[in-house]
């Protein structure tokens, strides 16, 4: 049984603005499977390849950062005791810009027309500019802080770095303004994006949901304490160090050498989660042990393989190789792990929400579902087994584009379709029942 006596459920907001993401997510896992099976091996010509650079950003933004938005709304006042300002409004317009930006900039992306990417900016800082500044009011009135709020702060901060060198890219890419250097500036857009807003508040939230849903131990006091901070200010050092070689300072070995350092945290923070997931109570594997163990597995291969790159310079230079490792790192590493987060989070939310409002109607003699009863585990599992063919058939899609590509996107279609009606299916489930409470405390 979960114990939510240190949480302030009092203060959730209205569920609808949480689902609202969450359910949009899979919708652009499915509009990236069909761009693969439409494009096929011309998706996987090379890193800059407008198909690789609009696939990469309706996973990132339409899948990832669409689920963490909605999930942070949530957990502020939950984990934190501090609600979103304005979180009707903030949820509408932030949802509604990100969803219209992220499709605009993937079709400016195909397109090449510099029309498109100025209304994908303009929406894309609309939304996750209201996100963050509200995000931002509330983590600043924060009165008890934790080491997931801290995760959250140093997160926050690094989002708004990575839209801001994501608009100065996209205006470089498509002739808007001069820039020179596009592959430094476009490493620090991905690091900033990748390590520091979806890292950093996957590795803060883990501080909370990981033992509280997998009935773990606390993950060790030190850890807690330091490590997203320690990683933020590895990630600002690397970015000044990046900036050094873009002004001829001195050599790309320099802010190489320094990543060693600064990425070791994230295998260490994947090889703990690994372990304390061994010590947990209850030894019954669930499918949302099963999605972290897939993702941070897959962090643990991407570091190996960005370690490889770092000896080998000549396998760093290779076409596959920037493909290989973002494959591992977004849909081997954070996919699954927000997948996994999902099956814990909407089954939640669904059931304290019920518990709430039979508090407040008296109602009783309803019985409640289970968080169980939410999402079935045969059809999760069969959701799993669905993305690990996507997952193993992208990988192979590296090395043989013609082959595994459009198999990879049928796949993709596919795991996102299965997602997308477990989580509609839970949202009925929730509906149904409060509908049904609704009418008995009428009564």
């Amino acid at each position: 049984m979960l114990s939510t006596a240190h949480l302030s459920l009092e203060q959730a907001p209205p569920i609808s603005i949480p689902f609202r993401f969450f359910l949009t997510a899979p919708l652009f896992g499915i509009v990236s499977g069909l761009l693969l099976i439409w494009a096929g091996e011309a998706a996987m010509v090379s890193r800059w390849s407008p198909l690789v650079l609009s696939l990469t950003h309706l996973v990132t933004l339409g899948f990832l950062t669409m689920v963490m938005c909605g999930a942070m709304m949530q957990m502020l006042p939950v984990l934190a005791g501090s609600p979103v300002p304005g979180i009707g409004p903030v949820g509408a317009v932030s949802h509604l810009a990100l969803s219209l930006g992220t499709g605009a900039l993937a079709y400016a992306f195909i397109q090449g027309s510099a029309g498109w990417v100025k209304l994908a900016l303009l929406l894309l800082g609309i939304g996750l500019g209201v996100f963050a500044i509200a995000a931002g009011l509330a983590l600043a009135r924060v009165k008890l802080s934790s080491p997931t709020v801290t995760g959250m702060r140093w997160s926050l901060a690094s989002l708004v770095i990575t839209v801001a060198l994501g608009m100065l890219l996209s205006m470089g890419f498509f002739g808007i303004v001069a820039l020179n250097n596009l592959p430094s500036y476009t490493d620090l857009h991905l690091g900033w994006g990748l390590l520091g807003w979806m890292g950093l508040l996957l590795i803060g939230v883990s501080y909370q949901v990981v033992p509280m849903f997998q009935i773990t131990p606390e993950y060790p006091r030190i850890m807690r304490d330091h490590l997203t901070g320690s990683l933020f200010f590895g990630l600002a050092g690397w970015f000044l160090l990046e900036i050094g070689v873009i002004r001829g300072y001195w050599s790309s070995l320099v802010p190489g050498c320094w990543m060693l350092l600064v990425t070791a945290g994230f295998p260490l923070f994947a090889g703990t989660t690994l372990h304390i997931q061994r010590l947990r109570k209850r030894q019954v594997s669930d499918v949302t042990l099963i999605f972290w163990r897939v993702g941070l597995i897959g962090i643990l291969f991407g570091y190996l393989v960005w370690l490889i790159g770092r000896a080998l310079p000549e396998a760093a230079t290779a076409p596959w190789y920037p493909l290989l490792l973002g494959t591992l790192l977004l849909f081997g590493g954070a996919f699954p792990l927000v997948n996994g987060m999902l099956y814990k989070i909407v089954p939640f939310l669904s059931w304290f929400h019920l518990q709430n409002r039979q508090l407040a109607l008296g109602a009783f003699h309803v019985k409640l579902p289970h968080m169980k009863g939410f999402i079935g585990d045969r059809e999760a599992r069969l959701q799993f087994y669905l993305y690990l063919a996507a997952l193993f058939l992208a990988l192979a899609a590296v090395f043989r584009p013609a082959l595994f590509t459009r198999p990879a996107g049928a796949f993709l279609v596919l795991t996102s379709l299965m997602l997308g009606y477990n989580l509609l299916r839970a949202m009925m489930r929730y509906r149904n029942t409060k509908v049904l409470l609704n009418q008995t405390g009428s009564h």
